[in-house]
C-alpha cells in the first residue's frame, strides 16, 4: 500500500510540473517575439507612407520566419502563431505600441513626412526597423 501511494506521489508531481512546463505567456507577453513583430510592423508601415523608401523584403521575410521559427521553438503552435499575428486586438495594439514609440522619439505619428524622417534615421542608424528599409 505504501509503496502505491509513493508511485502516485510521484506521478501526481511530475504530472504537475509538466503541466506547468505546458504553461506559457500570451505570445503578446514574450517580449522577444513582440518587440520583433513591432519592429516588422513599423517599417512596413514607413514603407506603406513613404514614397522614397523601400523594404528590403528578403530581409522582412527573413526576420518574419526567425520570428516564427522562434515562438515554435518556445512551444507556441503554428495555429497560436497565426491567431496572435491576425488577431484585430493584437494589430490595434501593436499600432498604439509603434505610434508610443515614434511620440517618445519626438515624432508624429499622424504626419507621414515624420515616418519618412524617422525612416531615414532609422535607415542611416542601421536600427532593427533601418536593415528592413532602403532608401531609393
Amino acid at each position: 500500500m505504501r509503496s502505491v501511494n509513493l508511485i502516485l506521489s510521484i506521478a501526481l508531481v511530475l504530472g504537475a510540473n509538466g503541466a506547468a512546463a505546458q504553461s506559457k505567456p500570451p505570445l503578446n507577453q514574450v517580449r522577444e517575439i513582440d518587440d520583433g513583430l513591432l519592429m516588422v510592423g513599423i517599417a512596413d508601415e514607413i514603407r506603406k507612407r513613404c514614397d522614397n523608401i523601400d523594404a528590403r523584403m528578403i530581409n522582412a521575410w527573413s526576420r518574419i520566419r526567425g520570428l516564427e521559427s522562434r515562438a515554435k521553438s518556445l512551444g507556441y503552435t503554428a495555429e497560436e502563431i497565426e491567431d496572435y499575428l491576425t488577431s484585430d486586438e493584437e494589430k490595434a495594439r501593436m499600432r498604439r505600441r509603434g505610434e508610443a514609440l515614434l511620440r517618445q522619439r519626438g515624432f508624429d505619428p499622424a504626419s507621414t513626412g515624420d515616418y519618412c524622417t524617422f525612416g531615414r534615421e532609422e535607415i542611416a542608424r542601421g536600427s532593427q526597423i533601418g536593415v528592413l528599409l532602403r532608401e531609393r
